[in-house]
């Protein structure tokens, strides 16, 4: 009976050495799986981190032309408006000096009917007149 005890030992050795190789490889096998998956996320990280980047610089570059844009807006209602203002204030002192001019000829022309009101008058104005001519 000892050949066939050697016989099932032998076997149970070769089934355990077996199983321990099937180990040893499924082991090695989860190594690599968990290598190549610290790959995968250190890629991933790195993405990560350059999408960051790009969005961030995309996101700079946007504040800065919207500012850009915000002051050339700024400046051009500015200078629209000083334009404006300028506009009007020449319009009130064209105003202003023809009202003055009407009222110049009002009372010019309330002098001179007072002033030459008679017959008498007229006649003193005319003489002093030709008096300044000759």
């Amino acid at each position: 009976g000892f050949p066939a005890i050697i016989n099932m030992v032998n076997e149970r050795k070769a089934y355990i050495d077996e199983s321990l190789l099937k180990a040893k490889e499924a082991n090695e096998k989860l190594t690599n799986i968990k290598k190549e998956g610290e790959s995968v996320m250190q890629q991933a990280r790195e993405q990560q981190s350059a999408l960051i980047k790009e969005a961030t610089a995309t996101r700079d570059a946007i504040v800065e032309s919207a500012k850009e844009k915000a002051h050339k807006e700024g400046v051009r209602i500015i200078t629209e408006a000083k334009t404006e203002i300028e506009a009007d204030k020449q319009n009130a002192l064209r105003d202003i000096r023809e009202k003055v001019a009407e009222l110049s000829v009002k009372v010019a022309e309330n002098i001179l009917r007072e002033e030459l009101s008679t017959n008498d008058k007229q006649m003193e104005l005319i003489d002093r007149l030709l008096d300044n001519v000759s």
